[in-house]
Parts: structure tokens; sequence; C-alpha cells
């Protein structure tokens, strides 16, 4: 059994340039946290087949959101990692609860191979 291997590209930003580009694609102009731009959907599919897509996070936002939650940076960034590819890989949170609920529980499983700290939780 074969497995089609996927790249992804990782911008790591300031808050300034994620607004620009929140504002940019989803009309909302304020900084956030981790933005997701698959590449296996739309009409650029097919100039670079292998890559999934690009995830974009403020470093600056993962910085407070860590400290407001009391876990380190590279926590923060996990977490947002993988809610990112979870995007890419077409998980939505935003489309019902159930696809809600199925999303932090693959998100969880997830953050659990990749961080030794098992009190952290997806957000």
């Amino acid at each position: 059994m074969g497995c089609d291997a996927h790249e992804i590209s990782l911008v790591i930003t300031d808050n300034n340039q994620i607004q620009q580009l929140n504002k940019a694609y989803r009309g909302i102009d304020k900084p956030t946290n981790v933005l997701a731009f698959p590449m296996q959907e739309g009409q650029f599919t097919d100039i670079t087949p292998g890559l999934l897509g690009d995830v974009v996070i403020s470093c600056e936002t993962a910085q407070k959101e860590a400290d407001d939650a009391n876990i380190t940076f590279l926590e923060r960034m996990s977490q947002l990692l993988i809610h990112g590819i979870l995007h890419l890989m077409g998980f939505d949170h935003e489309t019902s609860q159930a696809d809600a609920i199925k999303m932090e529980t693959k998100g969880l499983e997830l953050l659990r191979k990749l961080e030794p700290n098992k009190d952290l939780n997806i957000f």
C-alpha cells in the first residue's frame, strides 16, 4: 500500500503581514494567528501537484496566545501548524458542529504525536 507524499509551505510572519493577507483573502482587516491556502483545489492544482498548500502563522499572535494560555511558544506553534495543515486537508471547523468535532479530534491525535506535554490541548 503506497502513500502519496504532499508538501506544505510554512511562512512565519508578523501581525502586519498576516493582517494584509487576512484582509486580501478573507476580507477581515485584522491580524489572525494562522491562515491556510490550499493548493489541491481550484485552478492552480496542476502547477505543483505535490504541494498541499501554504500555512502562514503570525509569530506575534502565537507568542501572545502562548503567554495567555501559559504554554510555550513552540507548543503554540505546534497547535497552529496542525490547525493550518488540517485546513489544507479539507477539515473546516466553521461549517458545522460535527465538522468542528472531527477537526478537533484529528488535531488532538496529531498534537499527541508531536508534543510531549500531554496536558496540551488543541485550540
